[in-house]
C-alpha cells in the first residue's frame, strides 16, 4: 500500500492535524476490519444519527456501550450459559465482539436501546455556541460627529 507524506499539511494548516492522522491511520491499515456483528449507521436528521447493530442472542446485561475520548466502544461478552446444550447445527453466533466507533467532535451519545435482537444507538452533533457563526453588524458613524468636524474645519480656516 502507499504510503503519504502529510508534512506539507502540517506546515500550511493549523488545526488539521486530527484529520492528518485519521487519513494516515486509515492509509496504513492493512489489518481486515472484523465483520461481526453487522452493524448500519443512518442518519435521522440534520444533526441526528443512529447506529443499529445486530445483537441476536445477547441480553441487556451481556452488552456495555462506552464513550472514551471520541471513540464509542461497543462490547458484548455472552455468559456461558450453554455447557448442559447439545447443539446439532449452531448458526447463531454468540462470540463476544467489542466494536470501535470513531466520533468526530462534539458529537454525544443520546442513549442506546435494544428491542428485537438489535442495538439501538443514538447519537447527535451538538455545536457550541462559540462555534456557531453570527452575523456582526456593521456600526454606522455618528453623523452628528462628523458634521461637527466639518463645521470646526471650516471656521478655523
Amino acid at each position: 500500500m502507499r504510503h503519504f507524506d502529510f508534512a506539507p499539511l502540517y506546515r500550511a494548516s493549523v488545526g488539521f492535524d486530527q484529520l492528518a492522522e485519521m487519513m494516515d491511520r486509515v492509509l496504513t491499515n492493512d489489518a481486515p476490519q472484523p465483520g461481526y456483528p453487522p452493524y448500519n449507521i443512518e442518519k435521522t436528521a440534520d444533526d441526528a444519527y443512529r447506529i443499529s447493530i445486530a445483537v441476536a442472542g445477547f441480553a441487556d446485561s451481556d452488552l456495555g456501550v462506552e464513550v472514551k475520548e471520541n471513540a464509542l466502544i461497543v462490547s458484548a461478552r455472552k455468559a456461558d450459559e450453554d455447557g448442559n446444550r447439545s447443539y446439532l447445527h449452531r448458526g447463531i453466533a454468540t462470540r463476544a465482539f467489542e466494536r470501535r466507533f470513531h466520533l468526530a467532535d462534539h458529537v454525544r451519545v443520546i442513549g442506546a436501546t435494544h428491542e428485537n435482537g438489535m442495538l439501538h444507538i443514538d447519537l447527535k452533533r451538538e455545536i457550541p455556541e462559540a462555534l456557531k457563526p453570527r452575523r456582526i453588524e456593521i456600526a454606522k458613524p455618528d453623523v452628528k460627529a462628523v458634521e461637527k468636524d466639518v463645521v470646526d474645519a471650516e471656521t478655523v480656516n
